[in-house]
């Protein structure tokens, strides 16, 4: 089975790389990209896959974008971190829908999916899919303390920022604390209703904001609670989403 992996985060694609290959040996990557446009591109110019494993969230936009612009007659297993877009996804020969962290169990029952006999879902087995796959969001952090361990809450975070090499949560109380995860793992495991990614270097919880003030080029300043040092823009691209998020 020839498998195209449509996903802009580094570190997923090659998971997804490495969990395909550990499946079965008859489970080759076709290939890898990352935008709208490269995904366009390697289609028309490439023999077809038998399945795409496709992020919805592309650098460039939505992989619905992709469905607009060419015809693709091969089957979709969508991969995301958000449950907004299910019902657009089954309108697209998609098999299945998973929601990241993939899950290696998860993805060998949908790529045995894959197989001409297989039908469009129903709205009703939609419904029972998209409800037997809510995602549990990260709740707390095990650290390693002087004498042992020690938890930190997720709700006991401010924002999580990347500095000098290092993710650390800053705390209601105060503290910092290193952990070994990086922003992008972390955008996926703590709960979107909660925390936003602002930009590269930081993730803020909603109550952790201040004021939020007009800067250049429609970007905005995010001021952070006990923490106005911290410069913290929002690009212009980000903008309208944060405020949506806010708003909700």
């Amino acid at each position: 089975m020839n498998i195209l992996i449509v996903e802009d985060e580094k570190h997923n694609a090659l998971r997804l790389q490495q969990l395909v290959t550990e499946l079965a040996d008859e489970y080759h990557i076709a290939g890898m990209v990352g935008s709208v446009e490269e995904t366009v591109n390697w289609i028309k110019n490439n023999a077809k896959p038998d399945v795409a494993l496709m992020d919805i969230r592309l650098s460039d936009g939505l992989s619905f974008d992709v469905f607009r612009q060419i015809n693709v007659s091969f089957p979709i297993i969508f991969t995301t971190a958000y449950d907004e877009y299910a019902i657009r996804a089954f309108k697209v020969n998609s098999l299945d829908y998973l929601l990241k962290p993939i899950q290696k169990e998860e993805l060998a029952a949908a790529l045995k999916k894959c197989n001409p006999s297989t039908l469009q879902p129903t709205v009703e087995q939609l419904l029972e899919l998209i409800n037997s796959k809510s995602k549990l969001y990260r709740k707390r952090f095990l650290l390693p303390a002087f004498d042992g361990f020690k938890t930190v809450n997720s709700e006991d975070i401010l924002f999580v920022y990347f500095e000098s090499k290092s993710t650390k949560l800053m705390l209601k109380s105060g503290h910092k604390e290193v952990v070994p995860y990086s922003l992008d793992e972390l955008e996926e495991e703590l709960d979107p209703d909660d925390f936003f990614r602002a930009n590269r270097q930081f993730i803020v919880h909603v109550n952790s904001i201040e004021r939020i003030l007009n800067s250049f080029n429609g970007k905005l300043k995010v001021v952070l609670k006990r923490h106005p040092e911290k410069e913290l823009l929002v690009s212009k691209e980000k903008a309208v989403k944060f405020k949506e998020w806010l708003n909700q």
